[in-house]
């Protein structure tokens, strides 16, 4: 049993001990903690908005997050089955003071979490959580007498509403992507994405639409992170032949993945290299070159693209909220994360598969040749992604500054986590947010290169574990 508290929120696995995993008493206890929060900074508004995936553990998790909000005295707006980004945009459309997602986002099953919003539907930062995670420890939160507690209702129009704000958006060109009359298959791995995907597509003109595990049931199909290992079963339907496009999505809908016409992977992170690619060659004339931000553990291929147009990339360190407060700070018109997370700032600043998957399709119908065609006209880079499990005897700074130290003649970067610098290479290790894990993440311009760097870092930390023991 795992509980995480992180800047990614609040995440646990179902079940056991309180402390321990997310149980019912500490989604109460945290929930809590973030409506008292939500008081200290003196909200003008008494609304919350909350929403969530498909999971199994999420209506009865979403129970008891309504339940404690309303005995702080706060009236709760449920849009129920959603997605990450849709709560994000309701937030501020309904003046709300912050919102609650429940989702694990790419992890198993047995997973759940609270993932908070500030009034303006982006992440809390690392200063925010820290207050609120010592309020929860403290337990310092006062519930309201019942003639001040809150009220609760559902809404169900957001999705709608969010599909009709990516239509609306300059660059999603409806009349192009109908006129292409794709074919197209959905994997949604039996979350809410099944209901928002196919309700976009069918806006944005594509009649033509193969749904695979499109039932929002929680009972996952398949490992839900959309990695290549784990989409089997729409890269077998594409190969019957036919189609022009695979999306697939993980359970919140915040990271896409896309598979071409031959059942080749697009890559995930060429994803966000894609989509910037349109965004950036389609800029207002006489306007400033874009800019665009990734983080640290993302494609150089991004860089190159954004040069290519005149533009300046940066490199934030893992996670939304810091690739957001960069992007603020670089001006950036697009930015996001190599694991399939674009973030459009002209819609709002927050990860939007739905967002970037208008604004790939529209960038494929002008292209007017096929998705595979399209990945050849990127540089090709390769990412080997590995992990390493942490056991609770595992000092990881005490690992990390062990490497550090026997790659000192190399460039390093340690704002999050050590990347380390080669020639043509880099690997960038650091510790998971989201679970127990040490990632290993390497890159090259061939695949066998990255995958020998990487090997070469694995064997260093454990032969740094196994002294340390």
């Amino acid at each position: 049993m795992a509980l995480i508290k992180s800047i990614s929120g609040i995440r646990g696995t179902i079940g056991g001990r309180s402390g321990e995993a997310l149980t019912p008493l500490d989604a109460v206890k945290f929930t809590a903690a973030f409506g008292q929060w939500l008081r200290q900074r003196n909200a003008q508004s008494k609304t919350v908005v909350i929403g969530r995936d498909g999971r199994l553990s999420g209506d009865m998790i979403s129970r008891l997050v309504s339940a404690t909000l309303q005995g702080l005295g706060f009236d709760v707006i449920d849009l129920g089955l959603s997605t990450t980004p849709t709560v994000e945009l309701a937030v501020p459309g309904e003046g709300a003071a912050g919102g609650i997602i429940l989702t694990a986002s790419h992890n198993p099953i047995q997973w759940n979490a609270l993932k908070l919003l500030n009034e303006q539907g982006e992440f809390i930062s690392a200063d925010d959580g820290a207050e609120l995670l010592a309020i929860a420890e403290a337990e310092s939160f006062e519930f309201a007498e019942v003639r001040k507690l809150g009220s609760y209702r559902q809404d169900t129009t957001w999705l709608q509403k969010h599909i009709d704000q990516i239509l609306a958006l300059p660059l999603v060109d409806r009349n192009a992507i109908a006129a292409r009359n794709f074919r197209v298959v959905v994997d949604a791995v039996n979350s809410t994405g099944g209901l928002a995907v196919p309700m976009l597509l069918e806006a944005l003109g594509v009649e033509q639409i193969t749904k695979l595990h499109c039932e929002p049931t929680g009972q996952f199909a398949h490992n839900p992170e959309p990695l290549p290992e784990n989409l089997r079963d729409i890269i077998k339907e594409i190969e019957k032949g036919g189609f022009d496009l695979g999306i697939v999505v993980d359970p919140d809908v915040d990271r896409l993945a896309l598979i071409c016409e031959d059942g080749s992977p697009f890559g995930e992170e060429y994803t966000l290299v894609g989509v910037a690619d349109y965004v950036l060659r389609n800029r207002p004339q006489g306007s400033q070159p874009g800019n665009t931000v990734s983080n640290l553990s993302s494609t150089v291929a991004l860089r190159d693209v954004t040069q290519k147009y005149g533009g300046k990339h940066s490199a934030s360190a893992v996670g939304e909220v810091n690739v957001v407060e960069m992007m603020k700070e670089q001006q950036a018109v697009i930015g996001g994360e190599g694991n399939g997370g674009i973030i459009y700032p002209e819609l709002h600043y927050g990860r939007d598969a739905l967002v970037g998957i208008a604004l790939f399709l529209s960038h494929l119908a002008r292209f007017g040749k096929s998705a595979s065609m399209l990945r050849r006209t990127y540089p090709n880079y390769y990412i080997s992604k590995n992990k390493i499990e942490l056991t609770p005897d595992i000092n990881v700074d005490t690992v990390l500054e062990r490497i550090q130290a026997r790659y000192a003649r190399n460039p390093i970067n340690t704002i999050d986590g050590v990347k380390i610098e080669f020639d043509k290479e880099w690997v960038h290790l650091r510790k998971s947010n989201t679970e127990p894990i040490i990632r290993i993440y390497s890159e090259s311009d061939t695949l066998a290169t990255a995958e020998h760097l990487a090997g070469k870092i694995i064997a260093d930390i454990k032969e740094v574990i196994s002294e340390n023991r």
